[in-house]
């Protein structure tokens, strides 16, 4: 079992990087001002099930795959760059009339949580950065290796979730003010295919080294 002070350095130091802007906690704030802090909590749940994959993927070694082979990060790289653009795409044709927030159905709700898993999974990056973050704080005389990998994603997890929720009630507050006014509304949408689209080109050009 991994000890209290090293979780609490993880947590720490997780709860820092979560409030780093970053195209996880961009695209939250984006997707709250435009949809209500609900459609942003379930935005984050999503993006945390995300890290949940991403988990897994360094217990079992896949993300050593994605490190070494160029053609893995590469494929990864193109899904997430064209999702990315299917959103932007998607926030410049939307509708600039006034939405009260009544319309949000729960399918619609797990539209974003889908939203968010994709989102998280298809950016190699995050994976990278598991592989690099995690193996420095395992003792393998601690016992499972495994184990302690999920410890400390729980912790890395509930510092971002915490911040994450943060950001859906103060981003999903300011878009409800907004959303009172049709033109602010349009901004709104024109602005978020612009960070949509910000992000996919950000992304075309990372690296896996």
């Amino acid at each position: 079992m991994v000890s209290t002070e090293v979780l609490m350095a993880i947590f720490m130091t997780s709860f820092v990087l979560s409030l780093v802007p970053g195209p996880d906690n961009i695209f939250l704030l984006t997707q709250s001002i435009l949809e209500g802090p609900i459609a942003g909590i379930c935005l984050t749940l999503g993006l945390l099930t995300g890290i949940i994959f991403h988990t897994i993927a360094v217990i079992f070694g896949v993300t050593v795959i994605i490190k070494s082979s160029v053609l893995a990060f590469t494929i990864l790289k193109i899904f997430g760059v064209g999702y990315l653009l299917y959103l932007a795409w998607g926030a410049f044709k939307a509708s600039g009339s006034i939405s009260t927030g009544k319309d949000n159905k729960p399918r619609g709700n797990f539209k974003l949580y889908r939203r968010g898993i994709i989102m998280n999974i298809s950016n190699p990056k995050i994976a990278i950065f598991f592989l690099a973050f995690f193996p420095q704080f395992i003792d393998p005389e601690l016992g499972s290796i495994a184990r302690q990998t999920i410890e400390l994603a729980t912790a890395f997890i509930l510092a971002f979730l915490i911040v994450f929720i943060a950001i859906a009630y103060l981003a999903g507050w300011l878009g409800e003010f907004l959303q009172k006014s049709d033109k602010a509304q349009t901004i709104m949408n024109r602005l978020a295919g612009t960070i949509f689209a910000g992000l996919a080109l950000k992304l075309a050009f990372t690296s896996n080294t």
